[in-house]
């Protein structure tokens, strides 16, 4: 069963909140309250949500949302986001390219590039990627996840750290506003940071949704990338936090000195 992006935003709500009531979720999203109850069964159907009197509550909350449904949440905005972060990459380079939904539309907006080198602990990017014959392809082996479609371990941080790309782009968890990256396991953190580590230009993508969102795995700062690219304009916090770094802020459709 596949979820629409409404019910993958109300997903991600119930990873924030206790409970949340049909009546404040069809205010929300401007829709009848029999639209928002169909949306629960299908939540409740896929084991994400159980119903309460007027309302649901999540089944879990640990962990990360369910990737399929990552992949919905914020879809248009992500494909933005990527066409922005393609026009600052550059033909025949290579790229280390982490996991995530958001670095995964990115690498679909690079098809129209030539002779990239990709380097990637991701089977989706690895895939989506694979369509353009003159792409090279490395793949980083270790403990596959099968959920996410992912490879982590010792030996990826080691592969990462073996290549000096051009391009090293990744995504994250959560950003608290003092700047602080998050993620869900330890060896997502040290991954991205050997690919920060080693590459030319650094580039931090993610999409609004981003700020403020718990994940308890602290790593690295959000100004240690060389460009930040976001979908909206990020809360001012970061803003003013940016602008005392060396770090380049970008945002579709305009750019901000930082």
């Amino acid at each position: 069963m596949e979820m629409t992006e409404r019910q993958a935003e109300i997903s991600e709500l119930l990873r924030q909140e206790a409970s949340l009531t049909i009546d404040e979720l069809a205010e929300k999203f401007g829709v009848t309250t029999q639209t928002i109850r169909r949306d629960v069964n299908v939540l409740c159907e896929l084991g994400i949500a159980r119903r309460r009197h007027g309302g649901i509550v999540p089944l879990s909350t640990k962990g990360n949302l369910a990737y399929a449904s990552r992949q919905i949440l914020n879809r248009s905005g992500k494909i933005h986001l990527a066409e922005e972060v393609a026009r600052h990459v550059s033909n025949y380079s290579s790229l280390s390219i982490g996991i995530g939904t958001t670095p995964e539309v990115v690498a679909s907006a690079l098809l129209n590039h030539k002779g990239l080198r990709i380097f990637t602990n991701s089977l989706n990017i690895a895939q989506i990627c694979s369509v353009k014959p003159d792409f090279e392809i490395n793949i980083a082996g270790g403990r596959f996840r099968r959920e996410d479609h992912d490879v982590l371990g010792n030996s990826v941080e080691r592969f990462f750290e073996s290549y000096k790309t051009d391009y090293g782009i990744f995504g994250v968890a959560g950003v608290e506003l003092d700047g602080s990256l998050l993620d869900f396991y330890e060896e997502e953190v040290r991954i991205r940071e050997q690919i920060l580590r080693n590459c030319r230009e650094s580039f931090l993508v993610l999409d609004y949704q981003k700020f403020g969102r718990s994940a308890h795995v602290r790593g690295g700062d959000i100004s240690e990338a060389t460009k930040v690219f976001c979908d909206k304009t990020p809360p001012e916090e970061i803003i003013d936090l940016l602008r005392e770094t060396d770090a380049e802020l970008i945002v579709p459709k305009q750019e901000v000195a930082a």
